[in-house]
């Protein structure tokens, strides 16, 4: 089945759930008309559909590989990414002064979403490129800004991120890479990162590196770090490239999935380099990018969650097999399949709900500059990262039962999704880093965001638990649940004990919110019709979770240092 974009879903969510009029009726989104919008989706729609979607399973059939030190890409890909460069997908959100479309970043969630459920190994070339403009964009010179951000907006240039180190890990300040003055303004970089994605082609004219690495006199951790563009063909007097840089890549990592993107080793050897922002302020500049791509990645699991529940659908509405409740119909009538398929499909509005709403909240934050917003986009971001790409393997793994032992099979292409998608809750900062993220960072200020929005659950559902009795009543009795394991986490000193329940009460909040947001699109709908019945079974016999969920949450650290390394050993 080819795939279809979800055009209906996000109108939907935008005019009756997260709120876009808010958006479109500030100053710097006065442009993002529901006109607009909704011929933005239909074009990324098509594009995601008609291009983007034959080259999923080319892709996967024929990687990447590396000849003779040059990347060779999929067959396609080059095709596909001129798509997406000249239809100006690239920059969406980017300012106009550089050549973006300066739409909000909730319109591009969306698009991403549809180019990411058509095919994640391309999608994730522009989504590299995106986080890279914006952190140009907040933190570089206005000579690299002029240079560098309309080739990355236009597409003739592409970016990547380099962070990772083999000895470091997620551990960023033990990176060893060094920056040494070249007495020039330009400075010599050298050092190996790993797992950088589409860290080359043979489609683009050139590959602009953002490195993180450490000064003469940057101090130890963190705090030392400086961030540098790097690209791999040094730029002329002209702006063209010119010489090639003193880097190479080493090799492409033999990867599960995400076959058709090149994720390499690099190295190195004294490369001309830019510094970007400060000084020994290279964490805060990268936390730029990496904000941008860890709602960026959430959306990449839910865009292959959403592919792979269609490729099941289409599955299931096919295939018959034994008597079924409803006559001599396809599986799609059996209880457990049904249950399957109404999971995947409340778990996919769900999330996308929860990643369009922290869209809006990045949005209005830089519309109006209040803090409020500000707040609520960062306290939604880990949340949106680990929901979305937890539900993308939770999805792409039913989508494989729903087939049976033909999902095992990797012609029938189930395998794939659950393949491809899986590293999404790995890189970015795995999903315990981002709950550890949420219940310490986020929760600096006492709570005081997380309680903001337990209190907005409670007073929607308090509004129509007379019209919606039975889903409004579960969904308060959750939110208050929810705070009183709130109220005990942020009384935590010991970060590890908050730590030790930090991904149970992640996927705990997640659960709450997706109700909300499934409640609000049955009082939308008005109560009776699909989505309705979709907000009822989310409501009765998924968000019963949080309760389970926030017992381990509360239930500290200690029991997990009870067991030593050596009994887990025996």
């Amino acid at each position: 089945m080819p795939y279809r974009a979800p055009v209906s879903d996000f109108r939907f969510l935008f005019d009756h759930v997260v709120g876009l009029d808010q958006v479109a009726a500030t100053d710097l989104f006065a442009e993002a008309t529901p006109d607009m919008v909704e011929a933005i989706l239909n074009e990324a729609g098509k594009l995601s559909g008609e291009v983007l979607d034959p080259l999923q399973r080319a892709g996967d059939l024929n990687p990447a590989v590396l000849e003779n030190g040059k990347v060779r890409c999929s067959p396609g890909f080059a095709e596909g990414y001129r798509a997406i460069a000249e239809g100006g997908w690239i920059g969406i959100s980017a300012l106009p002064e550089s050549g973006g479309m300066g739409l909000p970043m909730a319109v591009t969630t969306a698009v991403n979403e549809m180019m990411a459920g058509a095919c994640l190994a391309m999608q994730l070339n522009p989504l590299m490129s995106q986080g890279q403009i914006e952190a140009l964009e907040h933190h570089a010179s206005d000579e690299i800004k002029a240079l560098y951000l309309p080739k990355l907006i236009s597409g003739e240039w592409h970016g990547t991120m380099n962070l990772t180190e083999p000895q470091a890990g997620s551990d960023v300040g033990a990176l060893r890479s060094k920056a040494e003055p070249n007495g020039d303004g330009t400075y010599a970089i050298t050092g190996t990162k790993i797992f950088i994605s589409w860290a080359d082609t043979d489609f683009i004219a050139n590959t602009c590196h953002l490195v993180l690495a450490r000064l003469p006199d940057g101090v130890a951790g963190t705090k030392g770090i400086s961030l540098f563009m790097v690209p791999k063909l040094i730029p002329d007097a002209d702006g063209n490239p010119g010489e090639i840089n003193s880097l190479k890549v080493v090799s492409l990592e033999h990867k599960m999935g995400l076959h058709a993107s090149p994720t390499a080793v690099m190295e190195y050897e004294g490369a001309t380099g830019w510094l970007v922002g400060e000084p020994h302020q290279g964490m805060k500049a990268m936390f730029t990018m990496m904000n941008n791509a860890r709602l960026g990645v959430g959306v990449q699991g839910l865009g292959a969650a959403e592919g792979a529940y269609q490729h099941a659908l289409s599955y299931a509405l096919e295939r018959k097999q034994g008597r079924t409740p409803l006559g001599d119909g396809t599986i799609a009538d059996h209880a457990d399949v049904r249950r399957m398929l109404l999971t995947m499909k409340s778990e996919i509005h769900a999330a996308r709900a929860i990643t369009l709403a922290c869209g809006v909240a990045t949005d209005m934050a830089n519309a109006t500059a209040q803090a409020d917003w500000k707040t609520r986009a960062a306290f939604l971001t880990p949340i949106a990262k680990a929901y979305g790409t937890d539900t993308g393997s939770l999805v792409a793994n039913l989508g494989l039962q729903v087939h049976g032992g033909m999902g095992y099979i990797e012609e029938t292409g189930a395998a794939q999704y659950v393949r491809d998608v899986r590293v999404t809750e790995i890189y970015e900062g795995t999903n315990g880093i981002q709950s550890m993220d949420l219940v310490a960072r986020k929760m600096m200020d006492g709570g005081e965001m997380a309680f903001r929005l337990i209190d907005e659950i409670e007073a929607n559902a308090e509004a129509v638990r007379g019209d919606f009795p039975d889903m409004a009543g579960a969904v308060w009795d959750a939110a208050e649940t929810l705070r009183e394991a709130t109220e005990w986490l942020v009384s935590q000193d010991d970060m590890n004990e908050r730590f030790a329940g930090a991904v149970p009460y992640q996927k705990a909040f997640a659960r709450v919110l997706g109700a909300h947001y499934h409640l609000k699109t049955a009082v939308a709908e008005g109560g009776t019709g699909p989505r309705s019945e979709l907000a009822r079974f989310y409501i009765t016999r998924l968000l019963p979770d949080h309760a389970a969920l926030l017992i381990h949450a509360k239930a500290g650290a200690k029991g997990l240092y009870s067991i030593s390394v050596d009994d887990l050993s025996a």
